[in-house]
């Protein structure tokens, strides 16, 4: 606590060497590496360099090729100022809509979309699909429309199959499957259409 100090004095090598120096230079005790001789570019052209020049594809052809032909009546293509605009007002309306708390009509961000596929799976009745629709802002019809073509993963139960590899390691492969939802019509629906 006095003014000697607790640690040992630490001692700095005698000689710096560079941290790079080892990494180019052999060390004495070592023999350097044997580079294996590559053949060097010549000054003077010889006669490999010569039978090289003389290849008969490559002049048959580059006289099948022809000409170099220009074509000088070209225009310089600009991209449209107005179209370029519009990308990013789009742009800009698209960063508006995500960072905003509210979600807006008819758009979903892909988890949100990914999340109302997988519910509408599970539903039974018509009122339930409006009541999720209701829910995430999105029409009914456009909802049924997307369901169409875009669909959440499912597996087939059955399909499940478990392999263990030689190294122990477990592999499971399964099938995908499209679910729809069985929905039964309102009870108004189905008198009129008996």
């Amino acid at each position: 606590m006095g003014s000697t100090s607790s640690k040992p004095a630490r001692h700095l090598p005698r000689t710096v060497k560079p941290t790079w120096a080892g990494a180019r230079t052999p060390n004495p005790g070592e023999a350097p590496h044997a580079r294996p001789s590559i053949p060097r570019a010549s000054e003077t052209k010889n006669e490999a360099i010569e039978r090289d020049a003389r290849d008969p594809q490559f002049m048959a052809n580059l006289s099948k090729l022809g000409q170099v032909r220009v074509d000088h009546h070209m225009q310089t293509v600009r991209p449209d100022a107005e179209r370029i605009q519009g990308v990013f007002q789009t742009r800009l309306r698209s960063e508006v809509e995500a960072s905003s708390a509210r979600s807006t009509h008819n758009k979903l961000v892909a988890g949100s979309l990914q999340d109302l596929l997988q519910e509408r799976k599970s539903l039974t009745s018509r009122d339930e699909l409006h009541k999720l629709a209701q829910r995430y802002d999105v029409d009914p019809d456009k909802l049924e429309s997307i369901a169409r073509f875009v669909n959440s993963p499912s597996i087939d139960e059955g399909s499940i199959k478990r392999t263990i590899g030689e190294d122990g390691a477990e592999t499971v492969t399964m099938k995908a499957i499209w679910v729809d939802p069985s929905l039964r019509q309102p009870p108004s629906a189905q008198l009129t259409s008996g």
